[in-house]
């Protein structure tokens, strides 16, 4: 299966509210100094590429409300590109659908059916 990527510049445009998307989110790793010697990440920028969720509003667990954000499956919260933030997006794509679907997320008995049409 092949799926076509758009990758949106998150200074332009955002996401729906609860959208699941892709996030190229950019940062530097933490310098380490009693790093493993084969530890080639420590005091590296980054630039990759993670699954997360884009909130128009969250509050977050300690009480803190944020606009705007995109959400990891650790709970981290990065904003667009611009903002203050120490690993910000600069991307988001569109995940694909599931396979043979035209949604991202099935619940209950309609999971059984779609896994049996998609795998045959």
């Amino acid at each position: 299966m092949d799926a076509a990527v758009e990758w949106v510049d998150a200074r332009e445009r955002l996401p729906k509210d609860g959208m699941p998307v892709a996030a190229a989110t950019t940062g530097r790793y933490p310098s380490d100094d009693g790093a493993e010697p084969d530890d080639t990440t420590s005091g590296q920028d980054f630039w990759l590429v993670m699954p997360m969720r884009f909130a128009a509003h969250h509050v977050d667990e300690d009480g803190a409300e944020h606009h705007d954000c995109f959400i990891d499956s650790d709970r981290i919260i990065r904003l667009p590109y611009g903002r203050p933030c120490a690993e910000p997006v600069t991307h988001w794509a569109a995940l694909p659908t599931l396979p043979g679907s035209t949604v991202h997320t099935l619940l209950g008995e309609d999971v059984r059916t779609a896994l049996r049409d998609a795998l045959g």
